[in-house]
């Protein structure tokens, strides 16, 4: 096992893991707004009826389908970085127990 590859792996994916979260939240808050927007645009007048037009608009609709994505990429990426952390604990732990066994054998 290489750890460097799994230290450079964290490295060049930390960034992209980053801007996948940054998407996430900002579409989380973007959709309270653009529920809002949608809202404003209704002509009803009962807020039940035009909280029922926003959740139904295909904006807000395609706006939680971006929202899926993201936190599809965001999780990828999690759990893409943690498993290469992983990797350079399980390299370290076999490094101690490797050292410990020749340590013995002296």
């Amino acid at each position: 096992m290489d750890p460097q590859r799994a230290v450079d792996f964290l490295i060049e994916h930390s960034r992209q893991y980053a801007q996948a979260k940054a998407d996430r939240v900002h579409l989380e808050h973007f959709r309270k707004s653009k529920k809002a927007l949608l809202m404003n645009a209704c002509q009803e007048k009962a807020v039940a009826a035009r909280e029922q037009y926003a959740y139904s608009h295909p904006e807000y609709i395609a706006l939680l389908e971006g929202l899926r994505e993201a936190v599809r990429v965001e999780e990828a990426l999690r759990w893409r970085l943690t498993a290469a952390q992983l990797r350079v604990e399980v390299w370290r732990s076999e490094n101690a127990n490797n050292r410990r066994l020749e340590g013995a054998t002296r």
